[in-house]
């Protein structure tokens, strides 16, 4: 039987049963294998991808969908990988024209590397913004932050997912409600009864992620970084909007180091909804 040619081979949604060879497909690329985040994404998002003629995956991607279930007001692409043998030969391309055609007209985000923003530019993306990923042993310099912290409850549910959709604009309940259990550590700011700030360190690999990181200042967003820190050994690794010099000076003095730095390109829309000056740092650059 002749092998089916790329052009015919056909793209597919991918499930949770999918994870092995998604983990797969980002050790081929020489990206960590992030099986935790892989199974977030899986089961909150909507991936695609193509199955190779001799296994594995040639191509995969997730869309993380945010505001009206059914009528999403927003659409974050992420893990946009081709396997290595396949590179260069329009994977990349065809699946997310699918992906764009399937969301027909909602608005989408994603964050480039140097590498995709060409392809991203070429669909019709545009840089709209920038992240930079800092990674390091956190170390705290100078005096404590002096803005209070404390653990989430399950009682605190309720308003970090009310904070949550004002700062980011529209609502992400569905993810938000998984953070307990995807998160090692969930932490709060609060003022007089009301959560205005919060923020989450998840395990990947061998780091903590802080993310998402939302607070009403720099001294709450400090004050949440250093208080996640002192819940592990692990390095740290977050991806700041780069707007937030303050906080991104503060985190290099504190040990995190730079890593490298994604444009956050949008389509169908000029800027993303919500308010920046409180949105410091994504839940993950494949989830916005």
């Amino acid at each position: 039987m002749s092998t089916p040619s790329l052009p015919a081979l056909p793209i597919r949604r991918l499930t949770l049963r999918d994870l092995t060879d998604c983990a797969d497909l980002s050790e081929d690329r020489g990206w960590p294998r992030e099986e935790h985040k892989w199974g977030l994404l899986l089961t909150a998002g909507r991936a695609y991808g193509i199955d190779a003629p001799d296994g594995g995956l040639i191509t995969a991607c997730v869309v993380t969908e945010y505001g009206t279930p059914g009528r999403p007001d927003l659409g974050a692409i992420g893990m946009v990988l081709v396997a290595k043998r396949y590179a260069r030969q329009g994977i990349g391309r065809r699946l997310m024209r699918h992906v764009v055609a399937e969301m027909g007209l909602t608005p989408l985000t994603l964050h480039a590397t140097p590498y995709g923003r060409p392809l991203y530019e070429e669909l019709g993306f545009k840089v709209t913004g920038r992240a930079e990923m800092v990674r390091g042993r956190f170390v705290l310099r100078g005096p404590e932050p002096q803005v209070a912290t404390r653990p989430a409850g399950a009682e605190d549910l309720a308003g970090i997912i009310r904070l949550d959709a004002g700062v980011f604009g529209l609502d992400r309940t569905h993810m938000v409600t998984r953070l307990p259990a995807f998160s090692d550590h969930l932490r709060v700011v609060e003022e007089n009864g009301r959560i205005t700030g919060y923020a989450a360190a998840w395990p990947n690999m061998d780091t903590h992620v802080v993310g998402p990181l939302i607070a009403r200042d720099t001294e709450s967003a400090k004050a949440l970084v250093a208080s996640l820190a002192a819940c592990t050994d692990r390095r740290l690794r977050t991806d700041i909007d780069v707007r937030h010099q303050e906080l991104l000076s503060w985190a290099k003095e504190c040990g995190l180091e730079s890593v490298g730095f994604n444009d956050v390109m949008t389509y169908g829309i000029s800027e993303l909804p919500g308010d920046w000056t409180r949105r410091f740092a994504p839940l993950s650059v494949a989830a916005g």
